[in-house]
């Protein structure tokens, strides 16, 4: 039975948002009416990051034609910006307490508003890649400095009523990604899906100033640079050996070349992590069942549903050739469908709790992912909409389970290594996700005429939902009080 850490020290002070908070112990929660400003300027973050990947994806036919290169060829734009959150993200627990929370979110949103105006300008794969990397620095502190600032702040009987409300706004820039980046690649230019990046940018530097709380360490353990090195080695061969495999021409000895790299860096740093008062990424937090469990359920759900959408623009775009404005409209019914199922999420997770919640939900999204193999070019649009609408809503409900699992059984003094940690491991499995998704279809289309998406498109979506499906096994390690020990979801 994995060791539950208790929860203590939960009446202590906070200062209030402009303030210092030199605290070495767990904070304070608070209320909710309190931190509103806070919430919404996390959500704004959010929204920004949201817009920006849902507007890339609706608008990759057009950027690869610009850039002449391949749709699937776009990949590297899109896996170099998760590649580079995953490596960076586990620093931002170190500098928040080093620099404090308000200088390090400040930071996070110029560099990532920067990124994006290069983007905006680039005018070569090679100079859009370099770009996406600087976004990524940025966005690397982005989620998990949210998170923790907001794990910090709020009672844990709230923090799912919060976490809805941010992920709720964030799925605002979903909902405006794909109509805007149709709407720009077929009237304008893809280069405005980036720039547009820029005032949101300049507001979130506003509100933080207003907003964030300065929460910081008096004295801040030393950096575990060599960690964070082997970690980053790790990381980075994994990811290149699954950019490699998603290659025109798979290069086993490459393959196996980086694959044998990162187990080993990763074998290093699990040593290492063990003789370090403070590694960059604790792994005696996975001795708690539901980190673990959540952990490992996000890596094998967002494996299978990573890259639906990008094959769904494709199928929509290549396959059946519709305009990219049609095919972002198509993607607008999945952020409504997660908008309209979050606002019951709280009641299930009472209801059912977190096991037989997640069990049954991740083979739900299972099979709605593999019934997309039933669409073809003659599909009708309202089939794909409501098809679309339904497999959003089951996903909302999904992220915001299994976000918040995390952190439920954990005391808030550890929020800050759990943040890091599940956002590292999402975008790592958004990254597979992606060069999974790539891999399939560019192993099918070589069966079949190279411009005929739809065969590959179907065999596709039906692998994906059988690897969507393994999760649904690692969510029944759960035990039916997980998630739910330290205070009932809020209703």
């Amino acid at each position: 039975m994995p060791e539950h850490i208790p929860a203590t020290e939960a009446n202590l002070p906070v200062p209030p948002p402009g303030e210092e908070a030199s605290l070495p112990v767990t904070p304070p929660v608070s209320p909710p009416d309190r931190y509103r400003g806070l919430i919404w300027l996390v959500a704004a973050a959010f929204f920004m990051q949201a817009l920006d990947s849902t507007i890339v994806n609706t608008a990759v036919p057009a950027m690869a034609d610009a850039l002449n290169v391949t749709p699937l060829g776009m990949r590297t734009a899109l896996t170099s910006y998760v590649l580079t959150l995953a490596i960076f993200i586990p620093a931002s627990p170190w500098l928040c307490d080093r620099f404090g929370t308000r200088l390090i979110f400040a930071a996070a949103i110029g560099t990532f508003t920067v990124g994006s105006l290069l983007c905006g300008i680039a005018q070569t794969l090679p100079q859009l890649v370099a770009a996406r990397v600087l976004q990524g620095l940025g966005g690397a502190a982005l989620m998990p400095v949210g998170r923790y600032v907001l794990v910090r702040s709020i009672d844990k009987r709230d923090f799912v009523k919060s976490m809805s409300t941010v992920a709720t706004v964030g799925l605002l820039g979903s909902v405006l990604g794909p109509l805007l980046g149709g709407a720009l690649a077929q009237y304008t230019s893809w280069r405005l899906i980036f720039l547009i990046n820029v005032p949101v940018g300049i507001v979130g530097m506003w509100m933080n100033r207003r907003d964030m709380p300065d929460y910081r360490l008096d004295e801040p353990h030393k950096f575990d640079i060599m960690g964070f090195l082997l970690f980053a080695a790790a990381s980075a061969m994994l990811l290149t050996a699954s950019e490699v495999a998603s290659g025109g021409s798979v290069q086993w000895p490459r393959i196996g070349a980086y694959g044998v790299l990162a187990i080993v860096f990763g074998c290093i740093y699990v040593w290492h992590s063990r003789r370090t008062d403070h590694p960059v990424a604790d792994l005696s937090l996975l001795r708690v069942r539901s980190v673990w469990v959540s952990l490992a359920g996000n890596l094998f759900t967002r494996l299978g549903v990573s890259g639906m959408f990008l094959l769904l623009v494709l199928f929509l775009q290549v396959g059946c050739g519709w305009s990219p404005l049609m095919a972002g409209l198509m993607m607008v019914p999945q952020a409504l469908g997660s908008i309209t199922a979050k606002w019951g999420i709280n009641r299930l997770l009472n209801l059912f709790g977190y096991r037989r919640l997640l069990f049954t939900n991740t083979l739900v999204v299972a099979v709605l992912l593999a019934s997309f193999s039933l669409l073809g070019k003659g599909s009708p649009m309202w089939l794909i909409a409501l098809m679309v609408f339904v497999y959003g809503g089951f996903m909302g409900m999904q992220y915001t389970a299994m976000n918040t699992l995390i952190y439920n059984d954990l005391d808030v003094k550890y929020a800050s290594q759990a943040s890091s940690m599940a956002s590292t491991a999402q975008y790592l499995s958004m990254s597979f996700g992606i060069a999974l998704a790539s891999l399939l279809m560019e192993a099918l289309l070589q069966g079949h005429a190279h411009d005929d998406y739809v065969p590959a498109f179907r065999w596709t979506v039906l692998l994906l939902g059988v690897v969507t499906a393994t999760a649904s096994w690692v969510f029944s390690r759960l035990t039916p009080d997980s998630g739910m020990r330290s205070s009932r979801a809020a209703d």
